[in-house]
């Protein structure tokens, strides 16, 4: 018998992606400030004087540098697999080097 864990995700802005607080009763909230709102409205009527193409991905510096982080450790890592096969080493020394590849880039698929 399979036994499902409830995964709970915690809403983030539709804009920027930040997270919001729980509300509680009443409709979830989509947006972490009117200005994020604003922004929304503008791109989805494609409102003239806003240079924001639509199919735009706006995200927070902090969110592309952990991405970009992110992107620089799986490579790194995928690397370190490469130089281990191409040096003969061990199958159980090569699995436990495609783990943490595959942990890491399960990771990076978290950051949306």
């Amino acid at each position: 018998m399979q036994t499902f864990s409830k995964v709970s995700k915690r809403a983030t802005c539709q804009w920027c992606g930040k997270g919001l607080p729980d509300s509680g009763r009443g409709r979830p909230r989509k947006y972490c400030s009117p200005a994020c709102k604003q922004r929304a409205y503008e791109q989805r009527n494609n409102v003239k004087g806003t240079s924001i193409p639509q199919n735009a991905v706006i995200m927070t510096p902090e969110r592309a540098e952990k991405i970009r982080d992110g992107l620089f450790e799986l490579r790194c890592a995928a690397e370190d697999v490469s130089t281990a096969a191409s040096e003969g080493a061990s199958g159980e020394e090569l699995q436990s080097l495609c783990d943490e590849l595959v942990r890491m880039a399960r990771e990076l698929e978290e950051l949306k």
